[in-house]
């Protein structure tokens, strides 16, 4: 943050609204967060390509980190939530869904890039609604007629008591899921960011300009900072996890013996 003027300036929401880099004022305009989810998704892609050119069966490291990866979607996630027959049918969009949050929360601790590509609603949002369509659809998929009737009207419920249950059901299931798969990555990764700003400008400010023994304050926040990245790094790869473990979760709900 800039502190030229002697005073220290915290970090504000006004920076998940940046400028124009290129084609401003054009549909195809790119600010610096679209920058950085194409950075993100240029990496991921980059990674797998070089991870799985050359399998072999006695795997190296780089191989063994990129099956780790896929296992912990496909057996952690997938396999257990679902079996493995239908694990193996959604297997490719719970995986496509961890990935790619992993990488683009990942972006909010790498220098020069220094913000989550989720921080902003757009692609939280597109994923939820990803989320919330495959849901649906295995669950009409499994039961095309008995779906949403018993969605809404679950058995062994009083028919007068169907008043209430019916418009819980109703928003819990088909408005609220897809509203708090939103808010849940896109609020971790801006707190996440403004906090690691706010550490990281206040030691610029202790340590440039007050100086003296302010600079022991800011080697306080600069550990903090330090010790928050980390944190943050963990915080990534949770959210990127629980978002793909509640996907499946939704997913297995559908598809229960009772639809």
């Amino acid at each position: 943050m800039s502190t030229n003027d002697g005073e220290f300036h915290g970090p504000s929401i006004d920076e998940f609204f940046p400028g124009a880099l290129l084609f401003e004022d054009t549909a195809f305009e790119i600010n610096r967060i679209m920058l950085v989810r194409f950075v993100a998704v240029a990496a991921l892609l980059l990674v797998f390509w070089l991870g799985t050119r050359h399998l072999r069966v006695v795997p190296g490291r780089f191989q063994s980190l990129i099956e780790m990866g896929l296992d912990l979607v496909r057996v952690n996630i997938a396999e257990d939530l679902l079996g493995k027959k239908d694990g193996r049918r959604f297997l490719p969009i719970l995986t496509t869904m961890f990935f790619m949050i992993l990488f683009m929360n990942i972006t909010g601790v790498i220098p020069f890039l220094n913000i989550a590509g989720t921080s902003v609603i757009g692609v939280p949002l597109v994923l939820a609604i990803v989320a919330y369509i495959t849901f649906i659809y295995a669950g009409v998929k499994k039961s095309p007629k008995n779906f949403f009737k018993n969605s809404l009207f679950p058995s062994g419920v009083p028919w007068p008591v169907y008043i209430i249950v019916t418009p819980i059901e109703l928003i819990s299931t088909f408005i609220i899921r897809p509203i708090t798969l939103t808010l849940r990555l896109m609020m971790n990764m801006i707190v996440g960011h403004l906090l690691l700003v706010l550490f990281f400008a206040a030691t610029q400010f202790f340590v440039f300009s007050l100086g003296g023994w302010w600079t022991l304050v800011g080697a306080g926040t600069f550990a903090f900072g330090l010790a928050f990245t980390l944190f943050e790094i963990l915080v990534a790869v949770l959210q990127a996890y629980v978002f793909a473990l509640l996907t499946a979760v939704y997913i297995q709900l559908a598809v229960a013996e009772e639809h």
